[in-house]
């Protein structure tokens, strides 16, 4: 049993966080208080959370809020989201929990070796977009410079989350539980859309001391093409 246990520990080891100039990946979960198979992808992204080559974003959706239970965090905006996902794949449907890595692939969130999988896998080095941000009280600046050959038009969006959050769920599949989530999405804003044949450089402003992630997308919910995140 201690052999194993030494096994299991060395496994973890190798799929914790990287270094902290590799390039993170984003996982966002979407979820609903009221989906009772929900939880375990819930209590899954507290991990992925602690990680530094890892952004964890925790999108509740309004859906599952007919059956008892509105979901305090949903929001119409990340069901049209998650439903655009789905378009973009040639998916019909959607469902929760669902992870979606670099806004390419998706996974059911409560299999956490198939998520851990995906991450390796979108871990790399730099990407097409060199991308910096940096803060100065309430003014967030922004600059990226697009790879060589780089004609696209990418969306570029400032998510704020709360990192943690308990709620006591009264009503519907999951009454009477106290559940902990991680990185719960408060805001989602598009910047504006960016022509990668000439440099980034915006100012915005940003107010109290919620994280803040620029996430820079190829339009249509496409590929993400760079993230950066000041705490």
């Amino acid at each position: 049993m201690r052999k194993i246990a030494t096994l299991l520990a060395a496994a973890f080891l190798l799929a914790s966080p990287a270094q902290a100039d590799d390039t993170p990946v984003v996982v966002e979960l979407f979820t609903s208080q009221g989906c009772s198979s929900c939880p375990p992808a819930d209590a899954f992204l507290h991990k992925l959370a602690d990680r530094e080559d890892v952004i964890a974003l925790a999108m509740h959706v309004d859906y599952w809020d007919y059956i008892g239970w509105k979901d305090i965090f949903a929001s119409a905006e990340n069901t049209k989201r998650q439903r655009a996902y789905a378009r973009a794949g040639g998916r019909k449907m959607i469902y929760t929990p669902q992870m979606i890595i670099n806004g390419r692939e998706h996974v059911v969130g409560n299999r956490p070796r198939d998520v851990v999988d995906l991450i390796n896998k979108h871990k790399s080095g730099a990407g097409d977009v060199d991308l910096d941000v940096a803060r100065d009280g309430n003014t967030l600046r922004i600059d990226a410079t697009a790879g060589n050959g780089q004609k696209n038009t990418l969306v570029v969006q400032l998510i704020r989350y709360k990192p943690k959050s308990t709620v006591d769920i009264k009503r519907g599949e999951n009454a009477g539980r106290r559940l902990s989530y991680a990185n719960v999405v408060t805001e989602f804003n598009v910047l504006r859309e960016w022509d990668t044949r000439k440099p980034l450089s915006m100012t915005t402003k940003v107010e109290g001391d919620a994280p803040v992630v620029v996430l820079v997308q190829h339009k249509g919910v496409g590929p993400i093409a760079a993230v950066a995140r000041v705490r």
